[in-house]
């Protein structure tokens, strides 16, 4: 039976500050999630039931959006925000549920006219995270 190796890293670690192993794998994002400001909000609807969420971050594929009942990995959202940059609906589908009901949704088809307003409000929060204070850019 061949022994478990231990990492270095492990061993010259101090106390309570375990490295955890996920944040040593390269990430299988393609592009790059933004931990949205606290204001943004989005409503969403599937077959089942629709509520109005907290986005807790967004990317050009998909979003993390926070709810207050568990929705099946596989089903289908309907998306609709009201921004500053205008009008944005779009379809999804969740791929993961986590703990506390977040939801990981990637966007499945975004209307055409809706494309430059998810450009514009990436851009927007963006800039607004290289600010001080503001929340900053995640894998």
């Amino acid at each position: 039976m061949p022994t478990a190796r231990i990492s270095s890293d492990i061993i010259n670690a101090p106390a309570g500050s375990i490295p955890s192993q996920k944040s040593r794998q390269p990430s299988r994002r393609l592009t790059w999630r933004i931990a949205s400001p606290p204001d943004l909000w989005v409503y969403w609807h599937s077959n089942r039931c629709g509520d109005l969420s907290r986005v807790h971050d967004l990317s050009i594929t998909g979003l993390l959006i926070e709810t207050p009942q568990a929705i099946p990995v596989g089903e289908t959202i309907t998306l609709d925000f009201l921004v500053q940059e205008g009008q944005i609906r779009a379809q999804s589908v969740v791929r993961h549920l986590e703990p506390g009901f977040r939801l990981g949704l990637k966007f499945t088809a975004i209307r055409p006219e809706d494309r430059p307003h998810l450009s514009a409000l990436l851009a927007r929060i963006r800039l607004s995270s290289r600010l001080p204070g503001h929340p900053k850019r995640m894998d």
